[in-house]
């Protein structure tokens, strides 16, 4: 008999996990196409397969295989050379370890979530909250471990990233915007490179990242029982207001804002160089970038009110989609907007193949870069970052050819030039 799985839904999440399975370690498993949830999951005997009723459910010779993860486990250990255990006890230790992980920390708290917007359960502002908490905290570890991982264990897919990936495909495709993934720069860059694998594209097709977060849907309120036309025993106490509350809401409404504190910078002594002028004077020259636009920044510059830093991303070798790669460096761009009073800078994306290499250049205010900037934008420590001694014409010119998008750029192509002004 064959291998047939009842995925629920052509676009069941947990359905994948065994068919990209199955792609890695070449078996066949049939799909049923024309399984209809709430009526099919409810017959005789599909409730033999799985006694409540959930799909997956995956039909093999030896009898039935009900939790999506169990049938993936299967799945991949069908053939006795698998190449998703990994090669030794600690790799498959491992991943079992990310695949609990994935399980209990990142789609538990996708659920979660889910739920209170789609009215599952009632909405409830606190509850959401600590469901996003949970969610970006393991988000951050994961990220943290992608920072210098390409996979989860090991150098090539394992059974942990298809469960992995399979779980973010949901808050990828219906609950995590742009603006929210973007905090997890690897998290991004590991999941569309796994989307983008031939045997994921063949199972998943192709991936759009949500635009918006599900509105929440209203849900309806019992109506409260009418009260009793007896009336009330004579002795029972009056229920008096609530003063405490009402007291504490209106000192809170009456409480005067605190002043916001003062930026740092903002306390340095005056410059000559006036930040806004140059981004002017950058955004305007169209022609004679050299004579023009580049003198005039070296005219305007101000070496004790401002320093210029070159960035070097640290793990260029990671750069293998190019489209990953100019994702990661307009996320940069984005997390830095807190920056834009104070800094103007070029990011280079630079090669014609990959690994790409990411370069950029900064002008910040003041002799140091701003601590707020390396307090509140994680992705500054994912580059190598070098003070310009403009005194040394080399540096100097390497400042000029990173402003005027020179190309090629010691030695190689421009992929892409992005400004922060």
């Amino acid at each position: 008999m064959a291998l047939i799985l009842y995925p629920g839904r052509n676009t069941n999440k947990n359905g994948f996990k065994a068919l990209i399975a199955a792609e890695y370690v070449g078996v066949q498993v049939k799909v049923v196409e024309d399984f209809e949830m709430g009526v099919s999951n409810k017959t005789p005997e599909f409730l033999k397969m799985n006694p409540i009723g959930k799909v997956p459910v995956l039909e093999t010779p030896d009898g039935p295989i009900f939790e999506s993860n169990a049938i993936a486990r299967y799945v991949a250990r069908l053939k006795a050379d698998s190449p998703l255990f990994g090669c030794s006890s600690i790799d498959h230790a491992h991943i079992e370890q990310w695949i609990d992980f994935s399980s209990l920390e990142i789609d538990a708290n996708l659920m979660a979530w889910i739920r209170l917007r789609v009215g599952y359960v009632p909405y409830l502002p606190p509850a959401e909250e600590a469901a996003i908490s949970a969610l970006k905290r393991a988000l951050g570890a994961l990220n943290t471990h992608l920072a210098s991982n390409t996979f989860l264990v090991g150098h090539s897919v394992t059974l942990a990233d298809i469960i992995m990936t399979c779980n973010l495909y949901f808050g990828f495709n219906r609950l995590m915007t742009k603006s929210f993934t973007s905090e997890f720069p690897h998290v991004e860059r590991y999941f569309w490179t796994l989307v983008n694998q031939p045997k994921f594209q063949k199972i998943i097709g192709e991936v759009k990242q949500t635009e918006a977060v599900p509105p929440i849907q209203s849900t309806k309120k019992p109506s409260e029982p009418k009260e009793s036309a007896k009336p009330k025993p004579k002795n029972e106490p009056k229920k008096e207001p609530k003063k405490e509350i009402e007291k504490s809401a209106e000192e809170a409404e009456g409480e005067a804002p605190k002043p916001k504190p003062k930026n740092p910078l903002d306390l340095l002594p005056p410059s000559k160089m006036i930040l806004d002028e140059w981004k002017r004077l950058y955004s305007n020259t169209k022609t004679n970038f050299r004579e023009v636009a580049i003198k005039g920044f070296w005219d305007m510059y101000d070496p004790e009110g401002y320093s210029l830093w070159f960035c070097d991303y640290k793990y260029n070798d990671e750069n293998t989609v190019s489209f990953v790669t100019m994702n990661k460096v307009g996320g940069f761009l984005q997390r830095m907007d807190l920056a834009r009073k104070y800094a103007f800078g070029k990011m280079l994306v630079i090669g014609s193949e990959p690994p790409f290499k990411v370069k950029g250049l900064w002008l910040f205010r003041g002799q140091e870069i701003p601590q707020f900037v390396i307090d509140e934008c994680y992705d500054m420590e994912l580059y190598e970052w070098t003070k310009v001694d403009i005194s040394d014409e080399a540096q100097k010119e390497r400042v000029n050819q990173m402003i005027e998008d020179c190309e090629p750029f010691e030695g190689q192509p421009l992929l892409d030039a992005k400004c922060f002004k």
